[in-house]
């Protein structure tokens, strides 16, 4: 299994995987930063494997704090993460009893359980604990480890789901048969309904209760033993001892002593309770129909090109590098480059965009968009889990499987709900007992304390909201890590913008070219664009877009480097060249102040000017200039009148970044900003106290989209900003912030709404129970629906366009 060793109560051994030593001084410098700490024994570390292994007193420091030692020397370690769909859960004490064992076990650095979803997700260290025991331990509390294959495409929740549903059917309907004489019974006490004499004999009473409590008890009994067990209750406590004092009382009057018999209240406490958990059961599995939507996305077979004759093949047998036909009307089987056709792809179904993009040689296809009215044939780049779909999945997955912070109220609460309600419901019965010597009205009130208490609600309130919220999310192209970010974009108080790509189309053009001395404006351009040829940045490529339109020779330069947030220079037909902004050209003292008032003209109408020096002598400018994208004006006045301050960042001089955002209309501008300090100004934000978000889509972006509160990665951006990124944004518009935001505000409501009903229902519910207004069979139907009233308001959400506010 590894190499965990436990030494003793207080002496526990584990050995850690690190990553990023580079030396025998990286080992020296973590083995000094662990020996350090109090409650760490002996610390070793083993370069050459890359291992470390520490032995600690568990009592004075954990995994956590071990962990974070090795990360705060900037050296990392090694986890892995599993996720186990679990049957059998039924509120959140329930799931709380999971967390609690399984962050016990040595090797796991954190495990997280969401009821709404039945999974459990465990981060664990591979060296000292393997998945069999992490099963072991969830196994240990009575709760049924779910094992499915999901590389065969099959829905582990929806397999959890229909089980969980046919069991509480069934229970439900066994117990609502025997029910049935008991509800001709009390109708025939209201409402005077004629019916055989024998219904109101004890002994036929006791014949129809017993069942109930021995078939359908018992797996509340089962599920209370496994709780009380490990030293936690959950709401299988509740209903045994409440049905329990209701069925053994009536036994004891019915073969011992005196008195009336209350066999219907348990058997309607189980109706009720089973017909509550079989709704639940139905309305959780809505909550993850976007999941489910997304996995139907995906194409089954390809059309692929096999020496040189088509074969359709399954998917999952699609590799990179085949040649892939698609006809119009069919889907886009995986992600690719186009290699010849034309066509229009409709990508609604991932961005949310209802316009169809073209598409043609040398652009990207996503697998499962539909290609519309072209054959298209393209080479497959991005195959099974690596696929555009695959991983919007996995991230939607993932950020419905997350914790909101929020949910640590529950979750505390959680901790000692029914505890609590024991001890109300024992001092409920104490009271009534001594101040009326009413055996059965004590017990009654008791027994409706102990069902109407509910902790489900609880469990649900957050988890349901985030799975709909994220799913409405994924619909409108709007990716959503997990559910901390989605609690954090509502609370934003300043967003700051990136230029370039975000919002502006991050795809300039060449408006002027002016040139100095004796070389021609087409030499100029032909030159710049040589120096270019091998630059990624947008300036650049617009610049070798241009000399390519007028058909000019462009030679491959030597010695290209680019120069961060100044330019690019290298050698064109032996000579050198340096291209970019004034900064470069002051660092290699070309002279340009003659020049200076024909820069500010055109830096003034928002274009950004390159200048180029040869052999050192300056040799003219080019003039780029971006345009915005659609709707950026539109959002980022929507944001504004969300309360955001908005600020825009760029590299761009004052001059030209100030143009854009007269033209957008934003006053707050950092401009001039080398890519390695964009994430300076965004701690600066937040040294001020701001809840801070920021929005990019290019490499230089990832930092102080990491380092902002909430980052937005525009979709159309690079991965590595997705990477950085809390947020994706699908589509690219600006527009989608708004939408975001407007998502999370609205989630965050119905959270709240949720756990004030939650919480109220409770509060409420309890003391009138105890008040004695309450019957034990009213209190069990309020307790059935409570849980299912929170699911239903959470899929509300459903119906929410966030677009539209």
């Amino acid at each position: 299994m590894g190499t965990k060793v436990v030494l003793g109560q207080k002496n526990i051994q584990i050995t850690l995987d690190v990553t990023g030593m580079s030396c025998a001084v990286c080992a020296a410098a973590i083995e000094r930063g662990l020996n350090k700490v109090e409650g760490i024994y002996e610390a070793n570390v083993n370069f050459a494997l890359g291992k470390t292994t520490v032995r600690y007193d568990p009592q004075q420091v954990d995994i956590h704090k071990i962990i974070s030692v090795i990360e705060d020397l900037d050296y990392g370690v090694h986890t892995q993460q599993q996720e186990i769909q679990v049957g059998g859960m039924s509120c959140a004490a329930c799931a709380r009893a999971i967390e609690i064992n399984l962050n016990k076990e040595p090797g796991v650095v954190e495990a997280n359980v969401n009821v709404a979803t039945a999974r459990v997700v465990v981060v664990y260290l591979p060296n000292c604990i393997d998945v069999s025991r992490i099963k072991e331990v969830i196994e240990g509390l009575q709760y049924e480890v779910i094992d499915v294959d999901e590389a065969a495409g099959i829905d582990t929740e929806k397999v959890v789901r229909e089980k969980e549903f046919r069991h509480q059917r069934n229970l439900f309907v066994f117990s609502a048969i025997f029910s049935l004489p008991f509800v001709w019974m009390m109708g025939n006490m209201l409402f005077g309904v004629p019916m055989p004499h024998v219904i109101h004999n004890k002994y036929f009473q006791f014949a129809l209760a017993t069942p109930v409590q021995a078939i359908v008890g018992y797996f509340f009994y089962k599920g209370a033993y496994a709780s009380l067990k490990h030293g936690s209750a959950n709401m299988d406590v509740l209903v045994a001892v409440g049905t329990s004092a209701a069925y053994f009382y009536s036994v004891a009057t019915t073969f011992r002593i005196h008195g009336h018999v209350y066999y219907e209240a348990s058997v309607f406490i189980y109706a009720l309770i089973s017909m509550g958990k079989m709704l639940e059961a139905v309305a959780k599995g809505r909550t993850s129909e976007a999941i489910k939507k997304l996995m139907g996305l995906k194409a089954k077979t390809a059309r692929v090109l096999q020496d040189g004759k088509e074969v359709e093949i399954p998917m999952e047998k699609v590799q990179v590098g085949d040649l892939i036909l698609v006809r119009p009307g069919e889907k886009i089987p995986v992600d690719g480059v186009v290699i010849e056709g034309y066509s229009a792809v409709d990508e609604s179904m991932l961005t949310g965009e209802s316009i169809p993009n073209e598409k043609k040689e040398g652009d990207e296809l996503i697998g499962a968009t539909m290609n519309k009215n072209g054959l298209l044939k393209f080479e497959a780049t991005k195959v099974g889990k690596d696929t555009a779909l695959a991983q919007i999945i996995k991230m939607v997955e993932e950020a419905q499987g997350s914790k909101a912070p929020i949910q640590r109220i529950a979750d505390q609460v959680a901790a000692y709900f029914v505890p609590t309600v024991v001890g109300i419901a024992l001092i409920t019965f104490v009271l009534w007992y001594l101040l009326t010597e009413d055996f059965t009205k004590a017990l009654l009130s008791m027994t409706a304390v102990l069902v109407i208490a509910c902790p489900c609600a609880l469990g649900l309130a957050t988890p349901t909201a985030i799975m709909v919220g994220t799913g409405k999310g994924a619909e409108k192209g709007i990716l959503i890590k997990g559910g901390e970010h989605l609690e954090k974009a509502h609370r934003l108080e300043v967003l700051v913008l990136d230029k370039t790509g975000t919002i502006t189309k991050g795809e300039p053009q060449v408006t002027d070219v002016q040139v100095v001395g004796a070389i021609s404006e087409a030499d100029l351009l032909r030159i710049a664009a040589a120096a270019e040829k091998g630059s990624e940045h947008p300036l650049g490529e617009a610049i070798v877009k241009s000399a390519q339109a007028q058909q000019l020779t462009l030679q491959d330069p030597q010695n290209f480097e680019a120069i961060a947030g100044q330019g690019v220079s290298a050698y064109v037909e032996g000579k050198e060249i340096l291209l970019g902004n004034r900064r470069l050209m002051h660092r290699h003292h070309v002279i340009i102040e003659p020049y200076i008032k024909a820069i500010e003209n055109m830096e003034q109408q928002g274009k950004t000017v390159m200048l180029m020096a040869v052999d050192g002598n300056f040799a003219g400018m080019i003039a780029v200039a971006d345009t915005l994208k659609e709707g950026s004006f539109e959002a980022i006045q929507e944001l504004r009148k969300m309360g955001l301050e908005v600020y825009m960042l760029t590299g761009d001089n004052e001059r030209t970044a100030k143009s854009i955002g007269q033209q957008v209309d934003v006053s707050h501008i950092i401009a001039e900003v080398l890519p390695e300090h964009k994430a300076d100004h965004i701690e600066k934000l937040q040294a001020a106290g701001r809840v801070v978000g920021m929005v990019g889509d290019g490499i230089n972006d990832a930092p102080a989209l990491a380092v902002a509160d909430v980052g937005f990665a525009i979709g159309t951006g690079t991965d590595v900003a997705m990477e950085a990124a809390d947020i994706t944004l699908m589509r690219g518009d600006l527009r989608s912030i708004v939408a975001a935001i407007c998502l999370s505000k609205k989630t965050m409501r119905t959270i709240r709404m949720n756990l004030f009903w939650a919480f109220i229902y409770n509060i409420i519910g309890i003391p009138v129970a105890a008040l004695g207004y309450l019957s034990p069979v009213i209190a069990a139907a309020a307790m059935s629906f409570s849980s299912v009233s929170v699911v239903s308001n959470s899929l509300l959400l459903k119906r929410y366009d966030p677009e539209r506010g």
